[in-house]
Protein backbone atom coordinates (compact mmCIF):
# COMPACT_ATOMS: atom_id res chain seq x y z
CA UNK A 1 0.00 0.00 0.00
CA UNK A 2 1.13 3.56 -0.87
CA UNK A 3 1.72 5.59 2.31
CA UNK A 4 1.67 9.28 3.19
CA UNK A 5 3.50 10.87 5.44
CA UNK A 6 1.55 12.87 8.52
CA UNK A 7 3.84 14.86 11.22
CA UNK A 8 3.11 17.19 14.12
CA UNK A 9 1.58 16.84 17.05
CA UNK A 10 -2.03 18.25 16.06
CA UNK A 11 -1.97 16.99 12.61
CA UNK A 12 -1.13 13.22 13.59
CA UNK A 13 -3.80 13.90 16.48
CA UNK A 14 -6.63 14.68 14.44
CA UNK A 15 -5.06 12.23 11.24
CA UNK A 16 -6.10 9.25 14.44
CA UNK A 17 -9.60 10.46 15.28
CA UNK A 18 -10.09 11.69 11.07
CA UNK A 19 -11.28 9.20 8.12
CA UNK A 20 -8.19 7.71 6.58
CA UNK A 21 -6.39 4.85 8.31
CA UNK A 22 -3.50 5.40 10.41
CA UNK A 23 -0.81 2.17 9.24
CA UNK A 24 1.95 3.39 11.93
CA UNK A 25 2.97 5.54 14.31
CA UNK A 26 6.08 6.90 15.64
CA UNK A 27 7.25 9.16 18.28
CA UNK A 28 10.26 10.55 20.43
CA UNK A 29 10.42 9.78 24.15
CA UNK A 30 10.01 13.39 25.01
CA UNK A 31 6.91 13.90 23.02
CA UNK A 32 5.14 10.52 24.15
CA UNK A 33 5.66 11.75 27.90
CA UNK A 34 4.05 15.20 26.87
CA UNK A 35 0.76 14.00 24.94
CA UNK A 36 -1.67 11.77 26.96
CA UNK A 37 -3.68 11.08 23.64
CA UNK A 38 0.12 9.46 22.30
CA UNK A 39 -0.02 7.33 25.53
CA UNK A 40 -3.58 6.15 24.80
CA UNK A 41 -3.27 5.25 21.44
CA UNK A 42 -3.69 1.34 20.71
CA UNK A 43 -4.61 1.42 16.80
CA UNK A 44 -1.57 1.74 16.00
CA UNK A 45 0.39 1.76 19.26
CA UNK A 46 3.44 4.45 19.16
CA UNK A 47 6.64 3.09 18.55
CA UNK A 48 9.29 5.13 20.58
CA UNK A 49 12.13 6.38 17.70
CA UNK A 50 15.03 8.67 18.34
CA UNK A 51 14.56 12.29 17.01
CA UNK A 52 16.98 12.02 13.93
CA UNK A 53 14.77 9.21 12.44
CA UNK A 54 11.85 10.76 12.54
CA UNK A 55 13.63 14.01 11.42
CA UNK A 56 14.73 11.76 8.35
CA UNK A 57 11.41 10.50 7.69
CA UNK A 58 9.93 13.36 7.70
CA UNK A 59 12.38 15.41 6.20
CA UNK A 60 11.85 18.20 7.91
CA UNK A 61 12.35 19.47 11.62
CA UNK A 62 9.33 21.11 12.36
CA UNK A 63 8.29 17.30 13.47
CA UNK A 64 7.53 18.05 16.87
CA UNK A 65 8.53 14.70 17.63
CA UNK A 66 5.68 12.92 16.00
CA UNK A 67 5.14 10.75 12.67
CA UNK A 68 2.10 9.10 11.39
CA UNK A 69 2.34 6.71 8.17
CA UNK A 70 -0.69 6.99 6.63
CA UNK A 71 -3.05 5.48 3.92
CA UNK A 72 -3.09 7.83 0.68
CA UNK A 73 -5.55 11.07 1.23
CA UNK A 74 -9.36 10.69 0.38
CA UNK A 75 -10.13 13.54 -2.14
CA UNK A 76 -14.24 14.05 -2.02
CA UNK A 77 -16.69 14.44 -5.09
CA UNK A 78 -17.10 18.24 -5.76
CA UNK A 79 -19.91 17.76 -7.38
CA UNK A 80 -21.78 15.83 -5.37
CA UNK A 81 -20.93 18.12 -2.44
CA UNK A 82 -22.36 21.56 -4.13
CA UNK A 83 -25.37 19.06 -4.50
CA UNK A 84 -25.98 18.72 -0.85
CA UNK A 85 -24.32 14.39 -1.45
CA UNK A 86 -21.85 13.18 1.57
CA UNK A 87 -19.35 13.72 -1.88
CA UNK A 88 -16.47 11.59 -0.14
CA UNK A 89 -14.11 9.24 -1.90
CA UNK A 90 -15.86 9.91 -5.08
CA UNK A 91 -14.42 11.24 -8.53
CA UNK A 92 -11.82 13.32 -8.74
CA UNK A 93 -12.62 15.13 -12.23
CA UNK A 94 -15.49 17.43 -10.99
CA UNK A 95 -18.92 15.00 -12.56
CA UNK A 96 -20.81 16.17 -15.47
CA UNK A 97 -24.56 17.44 -15.40
CA UNK A 98 -26.35 20.85 -14.18
CA UNK A 99 -26.86 23.08 -11.47
CA UNK A 100 -27.50 21.55 -7.90
CA UNK A 101 -30.76 20.90 -6.43
CA UNK A 102 -31.58 23.03 -3.28
CA UNK A 103 -30.95 20.02 -0.73
CA UNK A 104 -31.30 20.01 2.63
CA UNK A 105 -28.26 22.17 3.37
CA UNK A 106 -26.75 25.57 2.12
CA UNK A 107 -23.32 24.43 0.70
CA UNK A 108 -20.36 26.69 1.44
CA UNK A 109 -17.82 25.88 -0.84
CA UNK A 110 -14.42 27.33 -1.10
CA UNK A 111 -12.45 27.63 -4.70
CA UNK A 112 -9.23 28.68 -5.25
CA UNK A 113 -7.46 29.13 -8.42
CA UNK A 114 -3.80 28.54 -9.37
CA UNK A 115 -2.80 28.39 -5.49
CA UNK A 116 0.81 26.92 -5.44
CA UNK A 117 1.53 27.60 -1.41
CA UNK A 118 0.86 24.67 0.42
CA UNK A 119 0.85 27.24 3.50
CA UNK A 120 -1.59 29.12 2.05
CA UNK A 121 -3.55 25.99 1.17
CA UNK A 122 -3.37 24.47 5.04
CA UNK A 123 -4.24 28.02 6.51
CA UNK A 124 -7.59 27.68 4.10
CA UNK A 125 -8.67 24.54 4.99
CA UNK A 126 -8.18 25.22 8.43
CA UNK A 127 -10.29 28.53 8.97
CA UNK A 128 -12.97 26.58 6.17
CA UNK A 129 -12.91 23.79 8.64
CA UNK A 130 -13.18 26.36 11.19
CA UNK A 131 -15.88 27.90 9.81
CA UNK A 132 -18.08 25.38 8.86
CA UNK A 133 -17.52 25.12 4.87
CA UNK A 134 -18.76 22.37 2.42
CA UNK A 135 -15.35 21.48 1.23
CA UNK A 136 -12.61 23.14 -0.26
CA UNK A 137 -11.66 22.39 -4.48
CA UNK A 138 -8.54 22.49 -5.97
CA UNK A 139 -7.74 21.96 -9.44
CA UNK A 140 -5.69 19.08 -10.91
CA UNK A 141 -3.01 20.98 -12.63
CA UNK A 142 -1.44 23.96 -11.54
CA UNK A 143 -2.06 24.10 -8.20
CA UNK A 144 -0.60 22.51 -4.68
CA UNK A 145 -2.57 19.68 -3.74
CA UNK A 146 -2.48 17.72 0.22
CA UNK A 147 0.96 17.15 1.16
CA UNK A 148 2.52 16.86 4.77
CA UNK A 149 3.17 20.43 4.84
CA UNK A 150 -0.60 21.01 4.21
CA UNK A 151 -1.41 18.63 6.70
CA UNK A 152 1.18 20.63 9.10
CA UNK A 153 -0.56 24.03 8.45
CA UNK A 154 -3.96 23.36 8.57
CA UNK A 155 -3.38 21.84 12.21
CA UNK A 156 -4.87 18.62 10.91
CA UNK A 157 -8.39 20.56 9.85
CA UNK A 158 -7.54 18.71 6.75
CA UNK A 159 -8.89 15.41 7.92
CA UNK A 160 -12.53 16.92 8.61
CA UNK A 161 -12.77 19.04 6.07
CA UNK A 162 -13.41 17.56 2.64
CA UNK A 163 -10.74 18.42 -0.17
CA UNK A 164 -12.04 17.82 -3.61
CA UNK A 165 -9.82 18.09 -6.64
CA UNK A 166 -11.72 19.15 -10.49
CA UNK A 167 -10.06 19.02 -13.76
CA UNK A 168 -11.26 22.71 -14.95
CA UNK A 169 -12.28 25.27 -12.25
CA UNK A 170 -14.34 27.25 -14.89
CA UNK A 171 -15.86 24.05 -16.23
CA UNK A 172 -17.26 23.53 -12.24
CA UNK A 173 -18.36 26.71 -11.91
CA UNK A 174 -20.21 26.74 -14.24
CA UNK A 175 -22.06 23.28 -13.46
CA UNK A 176 -22.35 24.32 -10.07
CA UNK A 177 -23.89 27.61 -10.10
CA UNK A 178 -27.87 28.41 -10.52
CA UNK A 179 -30.63 29.58 -8.22
CA UNK A 180 -29.78 28.03 -5.05
CA UNK A 181 -25.54 28.40 -5.40
CA UNK A 182 -23.92 31.81 -6.25
CA UNK A 183 -20.35 32.17 -7.28
CA UNK A 184 -18.65 35.26 -5.76
CA UNK A 185 -15.62 35.94 -7.19
CA UNK A 186 -12.96 37.41 -4.79
CA UNK A 187 -11.69 40.75 -6.59
CA UNK A 188 -9.73 43.25 -4.87
CA UNK A 189 -10.02 45.82 -7.28
CA UNK A 190 -14.04 46.30 -7.96
CA UNK A 191 -16.51 44.09 -5.83
CA UNK A 192 -19.53 44.53 -3.81
CA UNK A 193 -18.21 44.41 0.20
CA UNK A 194 -18.67 41.13 1.98
CA UNK A 195 -21.33 42.16 4.47
CA UNK A 196 -23.07 43.89 1.38
CA UNK A 197 -23.10 40.92 -0.67
CA UNK A 198 -25.73 37.45 0.20
CA UNK A 199 -23.36 35.14 1.65
CA UNK A 200 -26.40 33.65 3.62
CA UNK A 201 -27.84 31.14 0.92
CA UNK A 202 -25.63 28.49 -0.99
CA UNK A 203 -22.35 30.27 -1.85
CA UNK A 204 -18.75 29.53 -3.54
CA UNK A 205 -16.56 31.67 -2.77
CA UNK A 206 -13.28 31.65 -5.68
CA UNK A 207 -10.45 33.20 -4.79
CA UNK A 208 -6.86 33.30 -6.98
CA UNK A 209 -3.02 32.90 -5.93
CA UNK A 210 -1.20 36.00 -4.55
CA UNK A 211 0.13 37.94 -7.52
CA UNK A 212 -1.90 36.06 -10.44
CA UNK A 213 -5.43 36.40 -9.12
CA UNK A 214 -8.49 34.43 -11.43
CA UNK A 215 -7.73 33.41 -14.56
CA UNK A 216 -9.89 35.15 -17.06
CA UNK A 217 -12.37 32.22 -17.86
CA UNK A 218 -12.41 31.50 -13.99
CA UNK A 219 -13.34 35.18 -13.67
CA UNK A 220 -16.34 35.04 -16.07
CA UNK A 221 -17.41 32.00 -14.82
CA UNK A 222 -18.85 33.69 -11.62
CA UNK A 223 -21.77 35.45 -11.13
CA UNK A 224 -20.58 38.55 -9.51
CA UNK A 225 -17.60 39.74 -7.45
CA UNK A 226 -16.49 40.24 -3.75
CA UNK A 227 -13.59 42.71 -2.10
CA UNK A 228 -13.10 43.83 1.46
CA UNK A 229 -11.88 47.16 2.23
CA UNK A 230 -8.78 48.06 3.34
CA UNK A 231 -7.69 50.96 5.61
CA UNK A 232 -4.40 50.76 5.35
CA UNK A 233 -1.51 51.47 2.10
CA UNK A 234 -1.34 47.60 1.49
CA UNK A 235 -3.73 46.33 -1.80
CA UNK A 236 -4.42 43.26 -1.35
CA UNK A 237 -4.62 40.49 1.65
CA UNK A 238 -2.77 37.25 1.71
CA UNK A 239 -5.34 34.74 -0.09
CA UNK A 240 -5.92 32.74 3.15
CA UNK A 241 -6.70 36.02 5.25
CA UNK A 242 -9.07 37.16 2.60
CA UNK A 243 -10.92 33.59 2.87
CA UNK A 244 -10.76 33.40 6.78
CA UNK A 245 -12.71 36.95 6.10
CA UNK A 246 -15.17 35.87 3.66
CA UNK A 247 -15.94 32.42 5.26
CA UNK A 248 -16.42 33.93 8.67
CA UNK A 249 -18.78 37.01 7.30
CA UNK A 250 -20.61 34.34 5.62
CA UNK A 251 -20.56 32.31 8.51
CA UNK A 252 -22.29 35.21 10.57
CA UNK A 253 -24.93 35.84 7.94
CA UNK A 254 -26.38 32.05 8.56
CA UNK A 255 -25.97 32.49 12.09
CA UNK A 256 -27.96 35.76 11.78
Amino acid sequence: MIRELVYGRQPVREALRGRREVLELWVTDRALAAEPWLQESTRPRPQVKADGAIEESAGTRDHQGVLAFCEPYRYADALALAKGGGGQGGDQGGGAGGGPGPGPERPLIVVLDQVTDPHNLGAVCRSAEGAGATCVVIPKDGAVHVTPAVCKTSAGAVEHIPVAIVTNIARYLEEIKGPDLWVWAADQDRGTAPWQADLAGGTALVLGAEGKGLRPLVRRSCDGAIAIPLAGKIDSLNVSVAAGVLLFEARRQRSA
